[in-house]
């Protein structure tokens, strides 16, 4: 089974995600369901859909009663090392949630400005990630984002 890591610019984090089960793994999508790392009064789990094309992670989040809370779509790069089957997940600070009333609101983005005063991203990047909130927002509006969610669906 391949190994992964959640990267995170703000703040600087590099997580071995050992405990996440890997329930499917292909070139365009893999399938992680998880507990939460640190307790969150919010959500205890969840079960995440990597969209490696896309550079998504469209997670579903549950409370500790195992009720849908929401989703949650990060905006990530993959990183792939074969020799060591290594996925190294950095999220791009842009996300996305949907509340279970249908409601959606664009997080993060204030973040992109210390990240990049930082160098710890860079203009490309950020390019490189609204054109991918982008995407995943007309994927939303347009209806077909229940392909996605389908898939993690099938996991639950």
């Amino acid at each position: 089974m391949p190994e992964i890591f959640r990267k995170r610019l703000v703040p600087e984090e590099c997580v071995h995600l050992n405990k996440d089960n890997i329930l499917f793994c292909s070139e365009q999508y893999m399938i992680t369901s998880w507990d939460t790392i640190n307790p969150k009064t919010a959500f205890s789990r969840g079960i995440s859909l990597y969209v490696m094309d896309k550079g998504w992670k469209i997670s579903k989040f549950f409370d500790a009663q195992n009720q849908f809370v929401y989703w949650y779509c990060d905006i990530i790069r993959t990183d792939y090392d074969q020799d060591t089957d290594t996925y190294v997940f950095t999220d791009l600070l842009a996300d996305v949630i949907i509340e279970s009333d249908g409601t959606m609101r664009v997080v993060d983005l204030d973040e992109f400005e210390p990240a990049y005063a930082k160098g710890l991203i860079q203009t490309e990047e950020i390019l490189t990630a609204l054109r991918q909130l982008n995407e995943l927002l007309q994927t939303i509006y347009d209806g077909s984002f229940s392909k996605y969610t389908g898939l993690i669906n099938q996991y639950e």
